[in-house]
């Protein structure tokens, strides 16, 4: 398994990466799903902290095989094998999602994480036979191995504090697996192409918002409830998710990531963008019960379900991406906009005022825009 040239000319997605990309969409849609119930049920920590510990599974599991990938997607028949394992494991995965959320059960979650994580030990043993990447690759794969027996024996944890504490704890280890073994020597990411795979994850988490606007439309076809709050909506959840769209892919991202350390702020912190992304389509859906009389939140909370993941969406692409790519104008009108965008729940409009402040930032963005020169130059890559 040779590693990939970091500095190769038309990197982008492969095949095998997108198809790897529509389970995860199933897990990311069902968390989504059990979410919605949950805050539309009014159980609103449980449901929040079911969603972050799920999410985690979900996410980390991306994060790893992408960026393994990036590297060492040599694309021969046994990587191809290992790949569908572990799209396998998400669905495995995703089935345990519902128990997770109503029971507090994460055994099915937990074996379905495993089976991931252990298909990606194999993968880092084959590129530990790369001489220059040797201790770095063996470093992941004992550092995966061991954690992955630490979460089964997590399982033997009863519910309640102790079990959170625990998952906190293994959480940050597996955090701490790639800033070990990149110590050993930087495996040859892809800036290109790494960004690419986040950009197109986040095209796909805000196609489920999407969906849930379609789902607003629907719902008011029905005919059983007043249409032009329902129409409202639907325009404003549109509206909302190509503005996040547009704020997303304003900057140029791979000038995000450098070395170590920038590249593990840029995907570290994506773990709130994606999150935050998942949690609006959700929220929309709590707007949908709302208004048709199907939600024990009122009004005020159901707000709030769409705010804050819209005003963290647009503070986390700041944070990676814009704040180290824009003037001073720019920089003061993103977070500001975040912040107003949490005022929304105040005013009786669903979420207007959230639409009225993502589409000022957009128009920011647009009359700020560097010269197409500049911005050309800047995306070259190398």
């Amino acid at each position: 398994m040779r590693p990939r040239d970091p500095e190769e000319q038309g990197r982008s997605a492969s095949p095998l990466e997108l198809f790897f990309d529509l389970v995860i969409v199933i897990a990311v849609a069902t968390a989504a799903v059990e979410l919605h119930h949950a805050l539309t049920e009014n159980h609103i920590v449980d449901g929040l902290l079911s969603y972050m510990l799920v999410f985690f599974a979900i996410w980390w599991a991306w994060m790893n095989f992408t960026w393994f990938a990036t590297s060492f997607d040599t694309d021969d028949w046994l990587y191809r094998v290992l790949t569908v394992v572990q799209m396998a494991g998400v669905l495995v995965l995703a089935a345990g999602i519902g128990p997770a959320f109503t029971d507090s059960n994460f055994v099915i979650v937990v074996v379905g994480y495993v089976v991931m994580r252990f298909a990606m030990v194999t993968q880092w043993l084959r590129a530990s036979r790369s001489p220059e990447h040797k201790k770095t690759a063996l470093t992941y794969a004992a550092g995966i191995a061991g954690v992955q027996v630490l979460w089964l024996l997590w399982l033997l944890i009863p519910e309640g504090p102790a079990q959170i504490l625990g998952f906190v704890v293994l959480a940050l280890v597996e955090l701490s697996v790639p800033v070990i073994a990149e110590r050993k020597g930087t495996t040859p990411w892809h800036a290109h192409h790494i960004t690419e795979r986040y950009g197109l994850f986040t095209i796909i988490l805000l196609g489920e918002s999407l969906l849930a606007s379609a789902n607003v439309i629907i719902e008011a076809l029905r005919g059983d409830t007043a249409l032009l709050p329902l129409i409202t909506l639907a325009v404003l959840a549109l509206v909302v998710t190509a503005g996040l769209w547009w704020i997303y892919f304003w900057p140029p991202h791979h000038a995000a990531i450098s070395d170590l350390g920038s590249s593990l702020k840029y995907g570290y912190a994506h773990y709130f963008i994606f999150a935050a992304a998942g949690a609006f389509s959700a929220g929309v859906e709590v707007e949908i019960d709302v208004l048709t009389d199907h939600s024990q939140l009122g009004d005020l909370a159901a707000s709030f379900t769409v705010t804050v993941p819209i005003a963290i969406f647009v503070l986390g692409v700041w944070y990676i991406a814009i704040k180290d790519n824009a003037d001073r104008v720019v920089n003061t009108v993103v977070p500001v906009g975040a912040v107003l965008v949490l005022l929304d729940p105040l005013i009786p409009i669903p979420f207007a005022l959230t639409a009225i402040v993502i589409t000022l930032i957009v128009v920011v963005l647009v009359v700020r825009q560097p010269t197409t020169d500049a911005h050309a130059a800047a995306t070259q890559p190398g």
